[in-house]
C-alpha cells in the first residue's frame, strides 16, 4: 500500500504533498525536522490521505496534486479540513 498525503504548516499555513508506505513514521520524520524542505515550517498537521495500491498510481496522483490543476482539488481539500475543526 502507499500514501498520498496533504500535510498543513501551522506556522504559514502552506501545504506539503508527498507520498510513502508507512505514514505515520513520515508525519513523524516531518516533524522531527527529518524532512529539509519541511524543517523550517513545523509543527505540520495532516490534513488528508489517500490509500493506493501500487506505486505508480500513487507517484501519479502526487504530481496531479502538485500541479496547476491539482491546486483547485487541494483548495477544496483545505476548505473541508478547515470547516471540519469549525464544527463543534
Amino acid at each position: 500500500m502507499f500514501y498520498v498525503y496533504i500535510l498543513r504548516s501551522e506556522k504559514d499555513k502552506k501545504l506539503y504533498v508527498g507520498c510513502t508506505t508507512n505514514i505515520e513514521k513520515r508525519i513523524k520524520g516531518h516533524n522531527a525536522g527529518e524532512v529539509e524542505s519541511t524543517r523550517p515550517r513545523r509543527p505540520l498537521i495532516l490534513i488528508h490521505q489517500e490509500k493506493m495500491d501500487n506505486k505508480t498510481e500513487a507517484f501519479k496522483r502526487e504530481r496531479f496534486l502538485k500541479s496547476l490543476w491539482g491546486s483547485r482539488e487541494k483548495r477544496k481539500i483545505v476548505r473541508d479540513f478547515l470547516n471540519s475543526r469549525a464544527k463543534p
